[in-house]
Parts: C-alpha cells; structure tokens; sequence
C-alpha cells in the first residue's frame, strides 16, 4: 500500500506543477496579447524624437525602434547633415514640430550636444542622453571634452581637406563600435556620416537639461567619451542614470536597458 501511495503523491505533484505551468502559459498569453496603445495608457509622451550622433545615421537605432514601437511609442529618426550645430538643430526642430506631442528627445554622442540646445521647446516632456555629451550654456563640445585626458579613439580620426572628420575602419572596429559582431561593426563603418570640425566649437546658448526632466545611460566601456565626464554630466543634470557595460554605441548593444530608459522618460 505504500508503493501506491507515493506514486499517487508524485502524480498529483505533477497535475499541480502541470497546472501551474498552464496559468504561467496563460497569463504569458494574456500579456502578449495587450495591444501596444493599452501599454501605452501610462505614457504621458506620444512620440520619441531620436537624434544620432557624429560619424553616424538614423540606422543607429534599429535595435531601439521596434522596442518603442511595441509599448506604443510613435518614433522619429532625424537623419542630421553634421555639418554644424545650427542645422543639425534646425533638422532636430523640424522633427519635433512634426511629431505628436508630448515628445521625448533622445540623443547619442554628438547628438547630446543637439538635444541640449533642440530641446528647450515646450513640446519636449524630458531628454535622454545615450552616452552623450551634455553642455551648458556657453559651452561647446570642444570647452566640455577638453577637461578630460584625451581619448586614444582620437587618432582614428581623419580630416579632409574641406574640414569634414570621419573615423577609420580600424578606429571603427576598435574604438567606436566596440563590443558588437564583425559584421554590424563593417555596417558601422559603411554608414558613417562625415562630420564638420566647425561644428564640435560652437558653442550651446541654453541648455534644455536645465529645465526639462533628465535620463542618463552610461557606457562604461566607452571609449570615444570618457565614462568619468558622462558620470559628471549625470550630477550636473541631476539625471536619472543607468549605467551598461558598453563601449561608445550602447544602443545596439543593449538596446534593450536603452530603451527602458526611455519609456522611463516617457512616463
């Protein structure tokens, strides 16, 4: 009689754990099957404005985008000229005049220093730096990089005869797209936009993170801006910070901590 007892006992075990499973199944189901404006009922934004950085184009995103999207976000990729900071900032406002609002702006690198001075408008709710430079009135991207031991990134860097910068395959793969595949690091280097030297010494007139609500990622692999100064913006904003073992582009290698940052700020 005890044989059968303990039998009975692990089959009953097993219904329960079967059961327990099912609900799990169930609720999984149920989660999934949300549609993206009922996600979206907590959001206080309507639309994320996203601006790339130096060296780069809007593809610069691709990993974030479909993220945003599923939580019902609408997005808008700025494609910028980098040829300076004034029309990078005109391209930045036209996108934000466009977008339903209320809008979350988010920048990546040199794009910190656009939103900083795109993002003073009444239709920005908060700003999101992505490993970014973040200055303050008066200051250029020069003034801000200039209080830091020089990155070794920077003698990858070539100029041509008309003033524009880009960085070289080599610099591409080992500085500025550190941490991703081969092949995403080749993509990198094919799409990089070039950037005017005239715009990294002009300097921003109002600083918007003075104003408007601040979130922070940190790459503390970075090895184009230093993780000290992105740490010290972090104090200055008052910003809230997460912080990702990443080199410079940490939205295609964690865009998914990238991209909860920015929901956060969507809220």
């Amino acid at each position: 009689m005890i044989i059968p007892n303990i039998a009975i006992g692990s089959l009953t075990g097993e219904r329960r754990m079967s059961r327990n499973l099912g609900l799990v199944a169930s609720a999984l189901m149920a989660f999934a099957s949300i549609s993206p404006a009922a996600l979206a009922a907590d959001l206080k934004a309507k639309t994320v404005v996203l601006v790339h950085g130096a060296f780069a184009d809007g593809s610069s995103w691709q990993k974030v985008i479909p993220l945003l999207e599923k939580v019902g976000l609408k997005v808008i990729a700025v494609q910028n000229p980098l040829e300076s900071l004034e029309s990078d900032v005109a391209f930045t406002r036209r996108a934000i005049r466009d977008a339903e609002g209320p809008v979350v702006l988010v920048g990546h690198s040199w794009g910190g220093v656009v939103i900083t001075e795109a993002g003073n408008g009444q239709k920005v709710q908060s700003l999101v730096y992505v490993a970014a430079y973040a200055p303050d009135a008066g200051q250029s991207l020069v003034d801000i990089a200039s209080r830091y031991p020089a990155q070794e990134s920077r003698k990858t860097y070539v100029k041509d005869e008309d003033g524009y910068l880009k960085i070289s395959d080599e610099g591409i793969s080992r500085y500025f797209a550190a941490g991703l595949s081969p092949d995403e690091q080749r993509l990198v280097a094919v799409v990089q936009g070039r950037f005017h030297v005239r715009a990294t010494t002009t300097p921003v007139s109002h600083a918007a993170w003075r104003d408007k609500p601040s979130f922070m990622v940190v790459a503390t692999k970075d090895q184009i801006i230093a993780p000290d100064m992105q740490r010290d913006q972090v104090k200055s904003a008052k910003a809230e910070m997460v912080e990702v073992p990443s080199g410079h582009v940490a939205m295609l290698s964690h865009p998914e901590e990238v991209a909860d940052l920015i929901v956060e700020a969507a809220r």
